[in-house]
């Protein structure tokens, strides 16, 4: 299996959040947003709606600071995946993760994150705007990434040309 990440692209968000009921769905089997493993964060005084979740670092802060070793990387699919049995729920995890990716399930004692669902990701397939991608390889990230950003400013020269060309 190829290692992927999921992308994030906020400016296409709607905040429709498909993607929490689907993720909640999948995950917990009930649709409950607040037990999904990626969220919708809403910024009402801007106007906008940022999707968010684990981007499965290549040296996650979270495995590092877990005390048992719970928290581990898998080799094929570079999924950073939490081992429920060995997790004493301290949430060490939740304070290091500088994405607020991991969550506390209190009616287990443990810790969850999203863990790609093995290569083919819920959250992707419902979210219809594309605000949600699941890239496989780093380059493609990257690349992407690039692509993205290079969409933006050819749309920025394409408005200066326009105003500039008007009488």
């Amino acid at each position: 299996m190829t290692v992927g990440k999921l992308v994030f692209d906020a400016s296409l968000c709607t905040g429709c959040r498909a993607c929490e009921l689907a993720c909640s769905f999948v995950s917990e089997g009930v649709f409950a947003p607040s037990r999904s493993r990626v969220r919708v964060v809403k910024f009402d005084e801007r106007g906008m709606d940022v999707p968010l979740g684990c981007l499965h670092c290549e040296r996650a802060p979270c495995a590092s600071a877990c005390p048992v070793g719970a928290i581990s990387t898998d080799a094929d699919t570079g999924a950073v995946l939490i081992d429920h049995d060995v997790c004493v729920g301290c949430r060490l995890c939740i304070g290091v993760c500088p994405f607020g990716a991991i969550g506390y399930n209190e009616e287990t004692g443990v810790v969850y994150k999203c863990d790609l669902c093995a290569g083919d990701p819920e959250c992707v397939k419902w979210c219809f705007t594309g605000a949600i991608r699941y890239v496989e390889g780093a380059d493609d990230v990257a690349a992407a990434k690039r692509r993205r950003g290079a969409e933006r400013v050819a749309a920025s020269l394409e408005d200066t040309r326009k105003l500039s060309m008007k009488p």
